[in-house]
């Protein structure tokens, strides 16, 4: 997947698949890499995507 063609819906889906959007949304928030990371992983979503999210989330600016 191409960065500039990344939107987050499959990330989304694959943590509702697992419940565990409103935990990831905390993540977020909070700026915790690590537990966004790992709830990440446990719903299956692939290590670019993983990274890719970790970055953003490293430079956020409110538009991601």
């Amino acid at each position: 997947m191409d960065e500039s063609d990344f939107e987050g819906t499959l990330v989304l889906e694959k943590l509702a698949e697992i419940g565990k959007v409103e935990d990831f949304f905390d993540a977020i928030d909070s700026d915790d890499f690590g537990k966004a990371q790992s709830l990440m992983k446990r719903a299956g979503i692939d290590p670019q995507t993983v990274a890719m999210v970790l970055k953003k989330m490293n430079t956020a600016d409110g538009k991601h």
